[in-house]
């Protein structure tokens, strides 16, 4: 296991490291004059950590998909320029994905760039999102639409605040670590189907599968860190995920819409040909243990086509998307948007129903 990590990106090296002093590091900031943004749902959980920041210092945001807006980016902005800001100095956020994109977005525009620092709070963002650079901000329907590469000064992951998680953070984060997984061919797959029930409970084993995930991670936005390569190929389950999330209006979390997108990308990966049906079986079988507990009779298959038509992956009139020949051998495809596509996804969801 690791206690620091680093990550090269164009503007410099920057660190990630495990820590287990969140307040005496936000306090040493917070006497820095940071401004820190905070969900607020990790301020009513751990008071005793976040309440070393001065009220004036401090701004919390509800992490709904609904705050990913410009519009909250606005405010943001607005709230940091209020405050007089300078752009020597830092901000922090605290929280998930979401308090992730809106913070690390305003810090890539304000003085056109100004430092910002993380502690990632969820699974999904200690695993996953808190490398990378990509901050991403909802556009109406469009999810991710706008945003930008900016990466972190510095990432501080303390896995204490995996304990207030629920059962369901717990499954999105693991749905995204299987993606990384599933990308890399890695044996820790058939490591997390063996080990899952014990991953939703135990906090503690958590921790060798968020390293091996920023692991394979790392290695990928270090050579790729603009998404003009071998990057494309983490999008395997984020595109039809992407649309499940836009379809049920977010009801399906991020990570398990991810493995019911990886769940899909398969079925047409055996459609086409580039998947045998025993490895189809072998990979379904493995998705299965994570797949959401959602009525999937309710699906809109017209609502789901036309926020998959909306991806900005794709180019002109096909769906770009990432197949698979098999886990370790993922495949960038354009597919056209046509009856057998329509097919192949009503059958997908009738079967879950």
């Amino acid at each position: 296991m690791f206690d620091l990590m680093t990550v090269r990106a164009s503007t410099g090296t920057y660190r990630v490291e495990i820590i287990e002093d969140t307040a005496a590091r936000l306090a040493s900031l917070a006497e820095a004059g940071v401004q820190v943004v905070c969900d607020a749902n990790v301020a009513r959980l751990h008071p005793d950590v976040v309440g070393v920041v001065p009220a004036a210092q401090f701004i919390q945001i509800e992490a709904v998909e609904a705050s990913k807006t410009m519009a909250r980016v606005h405010l943001l902005l607005e709230t940091l320029a209020d405050r007089q800001v300078r752009r020597n100095q830092q901000i922090v956020a605290i929280g998930g994905g979401i308090v992730q994109d809106l913070t690390a977005f305003a810090a890539s525009v304000l003085y056109r760039g100004v430092e910002w620092v993380f502690f990632p709070t969820t699974l999904l963002a200690q695993a996953d999102s808190c490398i990378g650079s990509k901050t991403s901000i909802n556009l109406g329907p469009h999810k991710n639409l706008v945003g930008s590469f900016h990466p972190p000064a510095e990432v501080w992951l303390d896995t204490a605040f995996l304990e207030t998680l629920s059962v369901d953070d717990i499954r999105s984060g693991l749905g995204e670590i299987m993606h990384y997984y599933l990308y890399a061919g890695s044996p820790l797959a058939n490591s997390m189907v063996v080990e899952y029930e014990r991953l939703l409970t135990d906090r503690a084993a958590l921790r060798p599968h968020i390293e091996a995930s920023l692991s394979i991670k790392r290695d990928v936005i270090e050579a790729d860190e603009f998404d003009r390569g071998e990057r494309n190929k983490f999008n395997y389950g984020h595109t039809f995920g992407h649309a499940l999330e836009t379809a049920t209006q977010y009801a399906v979390n991020h990570g398990q819409a991810v493995t019911v997108g990886m769940d899909i990308a398969n079925r047409i990966s055996l459609d086409h040909g580039l998947l045998d049906s025993d490895e189809y079986e072998h990979l379904h079988k493995m998705l299965s243990i994570n797949l959401p507990a959602y009525d999937f009779s309710h699906i809109s298959i017209d609502g789901y086509l036309d926020a998959l038509s909306a991806d900005k992956k794709n180019v002109d009139t096909g769906l770009t998307c990432i197949l698979s020949e098999g886990p370790g051998k993922l495949v960038k495809r354009s597919l056209p948007m046509d009856a057998e596509l329509r097919k192949t996804i009503e059958g997908y969801f009738r079967a879950l129903a």
